[in-house]
């Protein structure tokens, strides 16, 4: 059998290189002590391990094993190494002896292994027959979530194609981080003092510095020129660093921040931190070498069955995941297909550069994908179908993601910071958009709902959305929290509720909102803002559901369409003591025996230049524009200010066209003036100003 050993190029982790021809290798599993009958775990084990090493020892790159079940040392695991294509067939299983433990690997690629491809096999756990009883020791979780079957620790360049990793206790594949703490630093690590921009001890007040140099002897440093402070306690953030060489002669001073990468200049032998701070009263920190697995592809592989998830990217840089299928995690969280987590909030490791593109999510019992902590991701192209389940969670402490051609089958998108989502489309669920740095657009919604629920004004940017409503569930655009601005968002159909509703603080902006065909009954909330050429139409139907404005801050529709259904639904309905409301250069259709608008409390409300149409009356009583009812005409003004100009209002008989007399008592005088009434007439209180209104026959 010739294979072909494909090495990721450093710096590229999505590009793959022949290096060379090889004939694979078959360990002979008689010669290493090897079975493949499913016994004999530490014979097993450590036959392959000695195989591995003598194949890598004698330039073999390429190796497999025959057919059969390898049972793997509950103690023990399959330590990788470097330069190796390990090529196995799909009747080729390696099967995790049962145990009782929290930890374990199946296949571990630790720090310094490199150039690894794991070709083919099933990789499988023993989640069914695991004791979840014990615990590692007395202070360990004991959740059992840490049995892998692949673990990569701090490795680089590595392929995983072809594989099946099921029924282990823990992740599938874990791509996590190497870490060395170098020292840690306390109270008395520290004096009084800073530095001179050339390194020399001087007294300062306001600063501290270390007492003792911090030696950079750890081996960790002879391939690792970088190291990073954290876990801070009682001190500040930002310092400066002040490197030596050995005999003490001052090299460099640098500014940096707690988990910045610090590099090392060529030559140091020690380091001295200074803090701006005149205490050191508690003060606590760590120095630590943190190094990230590097330049990984998973592809044309399947995890299943795990019980925490299908991969972790827990401290990893340049990651492409494609073509796969995860499905079936269920048994400790979070339970998701991918979870790119690896806890730098909390002393942890950061990702970066994680592409997750064409993969099948389903039956996954919370997530599909998580985007924890970290920064840069793309999430393209991808199924997610874990129905009622998140298909993409966005969490506050990752940065810069896109989300891009994704179908959310049934599953929801939660997003909470510095995303933008381009071309996506969602059936049957909930897309909830809720913080800072947003960018949605295309975004293709049937039967869902949009929620926007802002934390900076302007935080959220919606444009070219369309959610298409088939009155399944309450589906439609719901807006709570700071302003956003929205942009050529086309709803269309009838939710079993109200297709748009809402609140927050006011003062968000829709451009070309169009609502077709809204539920009748129920009619719409529409959150405080401003609405430019917009468009509301009401579906057919005996419902009389308004078009309701009753939240405290300003509506403002400019150029807007209104149109009613022929049983009356559609009206304009403003009514709230802190509400400020202008219709401006709109047009009303209404259809039937229908109010176009109707102010029954406010702030103020301008009503200026505006065509209404009013052709299919039937009841010469209907008040097309009103200022509060019949029924509060003996009950104190709620309307402080209102100004009627330069309306156009058409009916086909004698009906209202505008109406004050029933603002109620001590109503202060209201404004109408140059008004054109067809048919309609203008019955105003008499201590309205009236002026150049025209009323035609």
């Amino acid at each position: 059998m010739m294979i072909l050993l494909l090495i990721c190029v450093p710096g590229d982790a999505f590009s793959e290189d022949s290096a060379n021809t090889t004939t694979a290798q078959m360990i002979d599993i008689a010669k290493w002590g090897i079975y493949k009958d499913g016994t004999h775990p530490i014979e097993t084990t450590k036959g392959i391990n000695e195989a591995l090493i003598w194949a890598n020892k004698n330039g073999i790159r390429a190796t497999s094993l025959p057919a059969g079940t390898y049972l793997i040392d509950k103690d023990s695991r399959i330590n990788m190494v470097s330069d190796m294509k390990f090529a196995l067939t799909s009747d080729v299983v390696l099967q995790k002896e049962t145990n009782g433990k929290e930890k374990y690997d199946l296949m571990y690629i630790g720090y310094g292994i490199k150039n690894v491809r794991l070709s083919g096999g099933v990789y499988v756990g023993d989640r069914k027959t695991h004791d979840y009883s014990k615990k590692d020791n007395l202070y360990s979780s004991g959740t059992h979530e840490g049995g892998y079957g692949i673990h990569t620790d701090g490795a680089s360049n590595i392929v995983v194609e072809g594989v099946k990793a099921v029924d282990f206790t823990g992740d599938g594949l874990i791509l996590g981080g190497y870490g060395t703490m170098i020292t840690d630093l306390y109270e008395a690590s520290f004096v009084p003092g800073g530095m001179t921009n050339l390194g020399i001890p001087v007294k300062n007040a306001a600063k501290i510095r270390t007492k003792t140099a911090i030696k950079l002897a750890n081996p960790i440093f002879k391939t690792e020129k970088f190291f990073e402070l954290s876990n801070f306690m009682k001190v500040r953030k930002g310092f400066e660093v002040f490197f030596y060489k050995a005999d003490g002669t001052f090299l460099k001073k640098i500014y940096a921040q707690a988990r910045n990468q610090v590099g090392i200049p060529v030559g140091a032998d020690h380091f001295h931190l200074v803090f701006s701070q005149t205490s050191i009263k508690g003060v606590y920190l760590e120095v630590w070498s943190r190094i990230a697995t590097r330049n990984v592809i998973v592809k044309d592989s399947e995890f299943a069955f795990n019980r925490r998830q299908g991969i972790t990217v827990g401290g990893a840089d340049k990651v492409l995941i494609e073509d796969s299928v995860f499905h079936d995690m269920k048994g400790t969280a979070p339970q998701s297909g991918i979870d790119v987590e690896g806890g730098f909030q909390v002393n942890g490791y950061f990702n970066s550069n994680v592409t997750i593109r064409n993969n099948e999510f389903y039956n996954n019992a919370a997530y599909d994908v998580i985007l924890y902590d970290g920064e840069g991701a793309v999430v393209e192209g991808n199924h997610l179908g874990s129905k009622e389940r998140i298909g993409v969670a966005v969490s506050a402490p990752f940065a810069n993601a896109r989300v891009v051609n994704n179908h959310f089958d049934g599953t929801r998108i939660v997003a909470e910071n510095d995303a933008v989502f381009v071309g996506n489309k969602m059936n049957d669920s909930y897309a909830s958009f809720q913080g800072s740095k947003i960018i949605v657009e295309g975004l293709e919604l049937t039967d869902s709902k949009l929620a926007v629920t802002a934390k900076d004004s302007f935080g959220v940017e919606i444009s070219d959305v369309t959610i298409t409503n088939n009155k399944r569930y309450d589906s439609g655009l719901i807006l709570w929290g700071k302003p956003v601005r929205i942009t050529n968002l086309t709803i269309s159909g009838q939710s079993t509720m109200r297709s748009v509703t809402g609140g927050g603080t006011g003062g968000s902006i829709f451009e070309n909102l169009r609502v077709l065909d809204y539920n009748p009954t129920y009619g719409l909330t529409l959150p405080p803002g401003t609405y430019n050429n917009c468009f509301f139409e009401a579906a057919e139907g005996s419902g009389m559901g308004t078009i309701s404005a009753t939240m405290p801050g300003s509506y403002i529709f400019n150029g807007c369409n209104f149109k009613t259904n022929a049983a009356g639904a559609g009206v304009l309905h403003a009514e709230q003591a802190n509400l400020n409301l202008t219709v401006k250069d709109s047009t009303f259709d209404v259809l039937g025996n229908a109010t176009a608008i109707s102010v029954q409390a406010a702030q103020s409300a301008l009503i200026e230049n505006n065509v209404i149409n009013a052709l299919t009356q039937t009841a010469n009583s209907v008040e097309l524009i009103k200022i509060n009812s019949y029924w509060t005409k003996n009950a104190p003004f709620d309307i402080l200010s209102a100004t009627i100009r330069g309306n156009k209002i058409t009916s086909n008989m004698q009906a209202y066209g505008i109406t004050t007399q029933n603002a109620g008592i001590n109503a202060p005088p209201y404004v109408i003036e140059n008004n054109v009434l067809s048919k309609a007439k203008l019955v105003a209180k008499p201590n309205d100003k009236l002026s150049n209104n025209t009323l035609l026959p």
